[in-house]
Formats: C-alpha cells, sequence, structure tokens
C-alpha cells in the first residue's frame, strides 16, 4: 500500500523541473518541453503497461485518505506561484526569442498539467471550496469555461457529433483545435443561457458564469499589465494558449474516432467503456493523475483519481499520453497508427 501513496509524488518532477527552467537561461529553458516530451515518451514506449487494480478494502482506504486531496491543493499552490515567478522573471530582465520560448512553453506545460489537469479533477467534485479552486486554475489559462462545458457539456455528449470535444474519424489534430476551442466556449455560453433560462432570468446577468469568468479574465489581464508589464502579459497569454492547446491535444486522443450508438431523436447508448481511448503505462498516469484512465473516469465521472480503474473493454492506445499527443501533430502517422484501431473496434462492437 505504501506505493499506492508514494507514486503520485512522481507528478512534483514536473513542476521541479519547471521552476529551475524558469530560473535558467539558454536552452536550459527547455527542460520541461525535454523531460515531459522527450524523456517521458520514450521511457513509455519502451516500457509495458501496468493494469494494477484495487481490492475492495483498498480502495476504500485510499477514498477515505485526505492525503490524496492535499498532493492537489500542493499541485495548485505551486501553479499560482510557479505563475508569479514566470511573471516575474519574464519582468525582470530582456531575454533572447530561445529564452522567452523556452519559458513560454515550460508555463504553458504547467498550466496544462498542473492548472488545467489538477482543475479537471477538482471541478468533479461535490464540495464548492474545490468547485472554486477549479476555476482559480483555471484562469491561469483563461480557460474557465471549461469547467461548464466539461462537465455539463461533454460528459453528457462525448462520442456524439454533438460534441465539439470529441475528434472525428479523420480528423486531424489542428482542424480539431480550432472546432473544440470555438466550439466548446460557444457550448458554455448555450448551456448557461439554457440553465438561466429555465428560471426564467435572461442571460446577461451577473448569475451568468459565463460572464462572471469573462469579467475575471480580463481584469486577470488587466492587472497583469499593470503590474509586470506589457512583455509579461502577452509571455502570459501565449502560456495560456500552449496550455490549454495541450488540453485540447489529450481532449483529440482520448475519443477519437469513437462514437456512440443514436437510438434516434438524439438518445444515444449510454457512456461505455469502449468509448473511450485508455493508456496503462505507468508514468503517463502518475503524471496525469490517472487521467489516461479515461474509461472509468467517464463511467462514473465521481470518482477520484486515486480509485480510478482499469475497465477491461476499453480500447488502449499503443504507448502513453505524453507520446500520444506527440504522434497526433503529425497526421499522417496518427493515421496509420489510429485508424485501423478504430476500425477493428467497430468490428468488434457490431460482433458483440
Amino acid at each position: 500500500m505504501r506505493s499506492r501513496y508514494l507514486k503520485y509524488l512522481g507528478a512534483f518532477t514536473i513542476p521541479a523541473v519547471a521552476v529551475f527552467s524558469l530560473l535558467s537561461v539558454g536552452w536550459l529553458t527547455f527542460l520541461p518541453l525535454l523531460y515531459v516530451f522527450g524523456l517521458l515518451p520514450l521511457v513509455e514506449l519502451l516500457g509495458k503497461p501496468s493494469r494494477d487494480t484495487l481490492s475492495v478494502e483498498e480502495e476504500k482506504i485510499l477514498l477515505h485518505s485526505r492525503y490524496f486531496d492535499a498532493l492537489l491543493y500542493l499541485m495548485a499552490v505551486i501553479q499560482f506561484a510557479s505563475l508569479f515567478l514566470f511573471l516575474h522573471v519574464i519582468s525582470l530582465r530582456e531575454h533572447t526569442w530561445l529564452e522567452m520560448a523556452g519559458k513560454i512553453s515550460t508555463m504553458g506545460i504547467l498550466c496544462g498539467v498542473l492548472g488545467i489537469n489538477v482543475a479537471h479533477e477538482l471541478g468533479h467534485r461535490k464540495e464548492l471550496f474545490h468547485h472554486v479552486l477549479s476555476q482559480l486554475l483555471l484562469a491561469t489559462s483563461l480557460y474557465m469555461h471549461f469547467f461548464i462545458e466539461h462537465n455539463r457539456g461533454h460528459h453528457k455528449r462525448v462520442a456524439t457529433g454533438e460534441d465539439p470535444a470529441t475528434a472525428r474519424f479523420g480528423e486531424n489534430v489542428y482542424a480539431f483545435w480550432w472546432r473544440s476551442v470555438t466550439g466548446s466556449w460557444i457550448s458554455a455560453w448555450e448551456i448557461e443561457a439554457a440553465r438561466l433560462g429555465r428560471s426564467g432570468q435572461p442571460t446577461w446577468t451577473i448569475h451568468n458564469q459565463m460572464v462572471v469568468f469573462l469579467v475575471v479574465q480580463l481584469i486577470s489581464i488587466g492587472l497583469i499589465g499593470l503590474v509586470f508589464g506589457p512583455v509579461a502579459t502577452l509571455a502570459f497569454l501565449a502560456a495560456a494558449v500552449f496550455g490549454f492547446l495541450l488540453l485540447e491535444t489529450v481532449n483529440y486522443i482520448e475519443h477519437y474516432g469513437l462514437v456512440r450508438i443514436n437510438a434516434g431523436h438524439n438518445v444515444y447508448e449510454r457512456v461505455m467503456p469502449w468509448h473511450s481511448w485508455n493508456s496503462e503505462h505507468p508514468l503517463g498516469r502518475i503524471m496525469l493523475f490517472e487521467l489516461s484512465r479515461h474509461s472509468d473516469h467517464h463511467f462514473q465521472a465521481s470518482r477520484q483519481y486515486q480509485v480510478l480503474r482499469y475497465q477491461d473493454k476499453s480500447p488502449q492506445m499503443p504507448t502513453g499520453y505524453p507520446g500520444m499527443m506527440l504522434l497526433s501533430l503529425l497526421p499522417i502517422l496518427w493515421f496509420s497508427v489510429m485508424n485501423p484501431k478504430v476500425a477493428l473496434l467497430k468490428r468488434e462492437n457490431s460482433n458483440n
């Protein structure tokens, strides 16, 4: 059981490398990029998946331990502190284009891994504190609408043509980025407008979360500009875009080409394990707090990360999330690897 507790400390290697990068010069500013999308994919490609499972007793113990929540809170604190450090370092002196690109990519990785990923986990909790913390973390990537669209949109419409965050068969990641980023933002407005409409309230009101999120993000950008200056503000905007594109790349690989059966009148079959791509490679699981056990997450969204289960009917990707994200950036290679897997999965499901 001790390893169940200690393994997630490995996720803290990413912010450790990132802080070193932010305080460095030259090519060392790219260390997090080399670590996350160089070393980790190589190790996972050479390694084997681990389909470990917990006993009922182990699940109960881990589920009631506050330790796993504490790790998320610590990651949140590190994210906010790292953002301050990033802005301070950028505003402190002039950087070369190389150093600027390296530090923006570093902060972008933190936004995607610490910010959005931890926000995703906390956003599925029931407590108001967790929801507020989730939204604040999303603000570091200017992606607060994800809190609405993901929880009330994506989980309902995943693997259907109605879901902007589900990649279509044959769609490349670059086209998906545009469709998902714009579609998710529009969808979040529609979801909030519908919620307010049911209680007879207008769309443009302070009770609309999208209005609140928009104001919070605009104020945040303004404050960064006032305190740290225009160069740091532009660097922050670039890092935020880097961060939410990492999220959208994860969205792309998680459901690529998978479709739920439409029974008619937009009534779809229940979300099943074969509607999400998974990876059991241990490093990616640790670094992303078990996000790669995505089938079980969609099967029961409230399940906390430390007790997510391996689903034996879930389709498996050939390597971990970092490697698959890299592969998606080369559409020809992506299609050659994943299209046959999608076709095979469809044949298997049609025979069952």
